[in-house]
């Protein structure tokens, strides 16, 4: 739907969503707790909250607060992820579509919360970030919660370098009506110390 391919795209092709699943499904087996994100969600959420999860990938975060008892829905740019999404959940709602072009698929503004994991900040195109935030902050109710998970260096980034730093993406934040709530260093909460490489953000939009 965009113009010009995201850094997740360039990595894979578009082809990734069979071998994501099956690095997620491998590491579950061994033992792994796979479902750090949508507890991390889960915890700050009233029962039956209307989540939106962008760039949700296979599915994993969503279809997990699903079981929760939550009400998801899921977009992503990557066929070949939702291939395998709407496979493993097919009642769940799952919708095509680039993040920075999110105001065309029609969506009401009323989510609880925005959950952008798995690194889907760094992983946009390049130039769009500052217009997916705003397009994220804009479903959000008043209230309402933006949650993201990002590697800030390039041991927790599939890329040779960071994309973005945390001053930048606070200041997309600001501008696009949302404050910083929280940080931590990772989902299972530990502190986040300056200069740490992943970040656990959570951003408020004002409640009126």
């Amino acid at each position: 739907m965009g113009t010009q391919r995201d850094r997740w795209a360039e990595l894979t092709g578009g082809q990734g969503g069979e071998e994501y699943a099956r690095r997620f499904a491998r590491l579950a087996a061994s033992g792994h707790d796979v479902h750090g994100e949508a507890t991390f969600c889960a915890a700050l959420l009233e029962p039956g909250a209307r989540i939106l999860d962008a760039g949700c990938g296979t599915g994993r975060v969503a279809i997990r607060l699903a079981e929760l008892g939550h009400h998801c829905t899921g977009v992503d740019v990557d066929r070949s992820m939702l291939a395998v999404a709407q496979r493993e959940a097919p009642a769940s709602r799952w919708l095509h579509g680039d993040l920075a072009l999110l105001d065309t698929l029609g969506l009401d503004p009323d989510f609880d919360l925005v959950v952008a994991a798995g690194n889907v900040i760094p992983l946009l195109a390049p130039g769009t970030e500052p217009t997916v935030v705003r397009q994220l902050a804009a479903v959000l109710r008043p209230g309402g919660l933006l949650v993201t998970g990002m590697g800030l260096d390039a041991a927790h980034l599939p890329l040779p370098e960071a994309t973005v730093t945390l001053t930048d993406f606070d200041d997309w934040c600001g501008r696009a009506g949302l404050a910083l709530r929280e940080r931590y260093a990772t989902w299972d909460g530990a502190p986040y110390e300056q200069g740490g490489g992943y970040a656990v953000s959570v951003h408020a939009r004002a409640a009126g």
